[in-house]
């Protein structure tokens, strides 16, 4: 497969075919997730980046561990906690990351009021499609138990933009998560502490009970699940 990057270079990269895809997503099943991220390098670094939340920072602990120059993306729709925004420097100073922030330009009124039907859209995948022009391949932390709607989350498939994207820790529960973290001492967003065990915009993040879903503090009130960048 020839790609055509950013300045008119030609890349010429492995290509899969969907069935091979899914041939690989079932053999990854029982693999660990470091195996995982070393072939996603292996077949498409540097052309691959990882797009992070900083919910916590496990799968980028997983990945510099792999290959330290992975370029790590952050989207700040200028709406994120101010914790948040903290973490994104603890965790970039505690891994010399190279790191990628793309901000959403100033509105004269704030999306979420003006248009909150689209303001996901506008505020984050908008950005995620400019980190992603020239790349190959994305990785993200997504994990099957962190809702319902992500269940039948695969471990690498296609994304809508043709692109290969990969989940390494699909298969983790929240104790693998927790366990990896104290292992490792690996930075964590301090409002998982406070009552927030999925973390996004300010306006539409609440603290979550003990035992509810935990991605029912998002967008609650309404049938929003997905903001999008994981369709």
């Amino acid at each position: 497969m020839s790609t055509l990057l950013n300045g008119g270079t030609h890349l010429h990269a492995p290509e899969f075919s969907d069935a091979e895809l899914a041939t690989l997503n079932r053999s990854f099943e029982t693999a660990p997730s470091e195996a995982v991220i070393e072939w996603a390098v292996e077949q498409f670094h540097p052309f691959m980046c990882l797009s992070a939340s900083m919910t916590d920072a496990v799968l980028i602990d997983l990945a510099v561990r792999v290959e330290p120059s992975i370029e790590v993306v952050f989207i700040d729709t200028r709406y994120h906690f101010p914790e948040t925004l903290e973490t994104v420097e603890r965790v970039r100073r505690h891994y010399g990351l190279n790191l990628r922030v793309l901000t959403v330009a100033p509105q004269p009124v704030e999306l979420w009021r003006a248009d909150p039907s689209n303001c996901c859209s506008t505020a984050k995948v908008e950005q995620l499609d400019r980190a992603l022009l020239g790349k190959l391949a994305w990785m993200s932390g997504l994990r099957r138990a962190e809702s319902p709607t992500r269940a039948n989350a695969p471990i690498v498939a296609r994304d809508l933009r043709g692109l290969v994207k990969v989940n390494p820790i699909a298969t983790w529960s929240d104790q693998d998560v927790a366990g990896y973290v104290i292992d490792h001492n690996v930075p964590v967003n301090p409002l998982l502490a406070q009552g927030y065990p999925s973390i996004g915009c300010r306006p539409c993040t609440d603290r979550v009970e003990g035992g509810a879903d935990p991605r029912s503090g998002r967008w609650a009130g309404s049938d929003k699940t997905e903001c999008g960048l994981h369709l």
